[in-house]
């Protein structure tokens, strides 16, 4: 598959997983969708693997991949579902641009990244003000959407941390494998977890049932595996600057399709999110056009 492809691609799924997780939760407790969800991406890379004939690699190095992987989908996914009963799906994938800068600060502090340039500092000044002005608009909606906001904002930051692990492995996987491994771990945390704070399935709707086997094929299968795709073939930044699109996308998807209005401070925090981003990244931007 072409890299421009899968990074399209990559666009399109993760445009449409806010409003689907949101979907998928409706009528069941926070957990139950995401566990179905895995156990559906789980057996969906199972079949995969048996029909391309992959094997699974069973080194120290890939098992570390499997770790550095896994451990991000886990604790991300799980602050996701838990914050989505409070954030509109739109503010999600806001919230979720902020993953470059993330990576970005990450990356210096393990000295895998450039200088903080004055375009760098920038960015993340004025990204760091987006996110101000979204906490304002938060704290007017009602007090129940400031948690919310925050466990998103910390899955942003387990996902840029992943993302990072993940290339600093090095290690050369089937994208495939890697994301086997990867929802093998998940779903085995995801499971005993389950069942000792619910462990009862609970009735979930139409809508609801076909949103989350949307997102176990899509969202698990098809997602992880071309994000892991362009994570192995381009750099961390220029992977997390699919958050640039993704953001605008799925708050026209919420208005459209769910009915979410978000007011002018979430816009105004957005832009400045965005143009941050486009000001931190901007090399890069202009390598990828070239």
């Amino acid at each position: 598959m072409s890299i421009p492809a899968a990074y399209l691609g990559v666009i399109l799924i993760w445009s449409t997983t806010p409003l689907a997780i949101q979907w998928s939760g409706v009528g069941a407790d926070f957990m139950f969708p995401l566990l179905v969800r895995m156990l559906i991406g789980l057996g969906a890379c199972l079949v995969l693997m048996r029909v391309l004939r992959i094997n699974m690699v069973r080194s120290r190095a890939a098992l570390n991949a499997y770790v550095a992987a896994g451990s991000g989908i886990f604790g991300a996914m799980l602050l996701v579902y838990w914050g989505a009963r409070y954030v509109p799906s739109g503010l999600i994938a806001v919230l979720f641009g902020l993953i470059p800068l993330f990576t970005g600060l990450i990356g210096l502090v393990m000295s895998d990244a450039e200088r903080l340039t004055p375009a760098k500092l920038a960015g993340i000044v004025l990204g760091l003000a987006g996110l101000i002005v979204i906490f304002g608009a938060g704290a007017k909606t009602g007090a129940q959407a400031l948690p919310g906001i925050a466990a998103i904002l910390c899955a942003v930051a387990i996902q840029a941390a992943s993302l990072v692990w993940v290339k600093r492995t090095g290690v050369a996987l089937p994208v495939l494998a890697l994301t086997t491994g990867a929802l093998t771990l998940v779903v085995g945390l995801l499971l005993p977890l389950w069942l000792i704070l619910f462990g009862h399935i609970p009735q979930w709707s139409m809508r609801a049932g076909l949103s989350t086997l949307y997102l176990g094929i899509f969202g698990s299968v098809a997602g992880f595996t071309l994000y892991f795709y362009v994570t192995k073939h381009l750099q961390a930044g220029q992977v997390a600057l699919i958050t640039l699109i993704t953001p605008v996308s799925a708050l026209l998807l919420g208005q459209t399709l769910n009915g979410e209005r978000p007011g002018v401070d979430v816009w105004l925090g957005t832009v400045l999110i965005l143009l941050g981003l486009g000001i931190h990244q901007w090399r890069l931007w202009v390598r990828m056009a070239r």
